[in-house]
């Protein structure tokens, strides 16, 4: 079990702490507020419900999360020391002459920074990489790293096992590089409402229902090289270059926040919240980033691929009760409806895993069916035996029942940790896709499915074979 040290409990050190809790490593906290171990339980409360949910398979066990009154024991020990103090430099300074003499040899600290370049972080004689994440750390893959580049090069590892994306940055500049875009839009906003020219909710609107979406999947220049059409980037700078030195912006100009304008920015940002409390809209958030990553997961591009990646190392398979488990995952907010359960439609789903996974045992994955072979399900029965929440996770072991000729007789048990919350029992027949027609598997997976099947002979399937709304 690897441990880390974080180092300031706010938003962002308390986002961390989540990401490495619920990716296996025991975290120790340091934060001299008296909240804030509250505020951390309800970070992580948010980041259990969500971050599991973007995945098809299970999340490490969740590690030991331990609080401690002085930097020097937290840091005690600890693989990574990740540093999310207030932005002034004097207290990072102050902060790393305490983190220095406990670190283990050779190790560094790694600082959440939002603009200091690493160089000047390590001014005062210690070894320090900036490690730069975006809110909230337990879902934004994004993490931006600069400094020097040996330290770089040794946290990626650690950023990549953590389901995240290291963005390399060779040259050290200051605000790196996505806070310079986020500061360049958000002085334009300013400029808007100091203007009178828009409101809060209208350059709202116009992001997250216009070219948000875009960048959701896409990035700044290959957006604009598909508006170029067929000719791409040439053609859309020859058509919309001379734009840039029309007098559109003000990004040169800071507006003066004074009273009024602070005002008037406080009172339409509430309007905008309806009366929604802050933790409200953090659930909101979470909830619409799961929907939109699961999305992209779907289809493997842009962050889609780093959970992808990611979840290609998380474990999956083992035994309960002798049987294999097929599929151990959690519910994400996707698979719930308007009662605030998972929908039936997502056990079917899960169930279509779980015969996936038994599949992949018997030989049937994916090589399999790329090579013209497959199993189509003809027939299924669900029996819906407890509720089942947001977040929940739910393991499913398989166990054969029938392996006759073309015919795959399963039944799934779907389990949490209170016990069975539902059973699926499935008919497939064996098939050859150039064909679409049913056939005999191959030998080795017919063997395979009849040694399962002896195997699993003369266990009790409570409820297979019954009739609909049969219960004992």
């Amino acid at each position: 079990m690897s441990r880390v040290a974080i180092i300031g409990g706010g938003v962002i050190g308390g986002g961390w702490a989540a990401r490495f809790l619920l990716n296996g490593w025991d975290v120790a906290v340091f934060d001299p507020a008296p909240d804030a171990a509250r505020k951390i339980a309800s970070v992580l409360d948010n980041a259990s419900r969500s971050l599991p949910g973007i995945y098809d398979r299970a999340l490490p066990a969740k590690g030991k999360l331990t609080f401690h009154d002085t930097i020097a024991a937290a840091v005690e020990g600890a693989d990574w020391v990740q540093e999310s103090v207030s932005e002034r430099l004097d207290l990072k300074h102050a902060v790393y002459a305490e983190i220095v003499p406990a670190l283990r040899e050779g190790g560094f600290i790694a600082s959440s920074t939002s603009g200091f370049k690493a160089v000047d972080l390590g001014a005062k004689g210690a070894s320090v990489v900036v490690v730069h994440p975006f809110n909230p750390v337990y879902l934004l893959p994004l993490v931006e790293l600069s400094g020097p580049a040996d330290l770089r090069l040794r946290a990626e590892p650690v950023v990549r096992a953590l389901g995240m994306y290291p963005l390399q940055m060779e040259v050290e500049i200051d605000a790196f590089i996505a806070n310079r875009f986020q500061e360049a839009v958000w002085r334009e906003a300013l400029w808007m409402v100091r203007d009178g020219i828009a409101t809060t909710g209208q350059i709202d609107a116009a992001i997250h229902m216009g070219f948000g979406l875009r960048w959701a999947q896409m990035g700044l220049f290959e957006t604009y090289r598909i508006a170029g059409g067929e000719a791409g980037m040439a053609s859309y700078l020859e058509q919309f270059g001379p734009s840039l030195s029309w007098p559109w912006s003000r990004l040169t100009d800071v507006p003066d926040l004074d009273d009024a304008l602070v005002a008037t920015i406080a009172a339409q940002s509430d309007k905008q919240a309806a009366g929604r409390s802050v933790p409200e809209l953090e659930r909101l958030r979470d909830d619409n980033l799961v929907a939109i990553l699961r999305g992209l997961r779907q289809q493997g591009s842009g962050a889609g691929e780093v959970i992808l990646a990611h979840e290609a190392t998380l474990p999956e398979g083992g035994e309960i009760d002798g049987l294999p488990v097929t599929a151990s995952r959690c519910v994400p907010v996707t698979w719930t409806d308007y009662n605030g359960h998972m929908n039936e439609a997502a056990y079917l789903e899960l169930g279509s895993w779980a015969t996936d996974g038994l599949m992949r045992i018997v030989g049937a994955g994916p090589d399999y069916i790329a090579a013209g072979k497959s199993f189509f399900t003809v027939d299924s029965r669900i029996r819906y035996l407890d509720e089942v929440q947001c977040g929940e996770r739910l393991s499913v072991t398989t166990q054969v029942i029938a392996a006759e000729g073309k015919k795959m007789r399963l039944f799934h048990r779907i389990m949490t940790g209170d016990g069975l919350v539902a059973t699926i029992e499935t008919l497939l027949l064996h098939t050859d896709l150039t064909t679409r027609r049913s056939c005999p598997p191959e030998p080795e997976v017919a063997a395979a499915l009849t040694r399962l099947a002896r195997a699993h002979d003369g266990r009790i399937a409570e409820g297979c074979g019954g009739a609909v709304g049969e219960r004992p």
